[in-house]
């Protein structure tokens, strides 16, 4: 479980990517299209990871953030116990960019769990992925957050959770 209140919780950016997911709250966000509060807390003073569209960025670049290693040699972890992924996302702007969820093995295989494109509302709203079991190979979990054309707007992610099984 990782609720950022502290530090990444051993989630590592990536380095094939445009920039960085940073650790923020609210209350050092200017006001505009970022959560008021965290989930966590709900408080200004919570923190969450965040990335936004700004100049520094051009529409389409990516920041990316991956999951410790999760093994499917854990007899405990293998699809038919129902291992998922709960997480909160904030997706609010008008010129919002795309989040997409990838599951990716060791052999850097890929497979798009979700693909969230556009304005979602302001509010934090909760999503539980299923993430399928392929053989024995171990794999992580990756959060694609990709620059909208909106300079002011971002996408932010709070309380991400693994099932107890891994």
């Amino acid at each position: 479980h990782c609720n950022f209140e502290f530090d990444l919780c051993g989630w590592k950016q990536d380095e094939n990517d445009d920039f960085d997911w940073h650790l923020r709250t609210s209350s050092t966000a200017k006001l505009g299209t970022s959560p008021a509060t965290d989930h966590t807390l709900q408080e200004p003073s919570g923190h969450y990871i965040f990335i936004k569209s700004s100049f520094f960025q051009l529409p389409g670049q990516k920041a990316r953030i991956s999951s410790p290693v999760l093994s499917r040699r854990n007899k405990n972890c293998k699809v038919c116990e129902g291992v998922v992924i709960i997480f909160y996302y904030h997706m609010y702007g008008a010129h919002i960019g795309s989040l997409i969820i990838y599951q990716r093995t060791t052999l850097k295989h890929e497979k798009i769990l979700l693909n969230l494109t556009g304005n979602q509302g302001n509010f934090w709203q909760r999503k539980a992925l299923m993430l399928p079991g392929d053989g024995d190979e171990d794999f992580q979990v990756v959060f694609e957050g990709i620059a909208g054309e909106g300079p002011k707007d971002g996408i932010a992610l709070d309380d991400l959770t693994f099932s107890r099984e891994c």
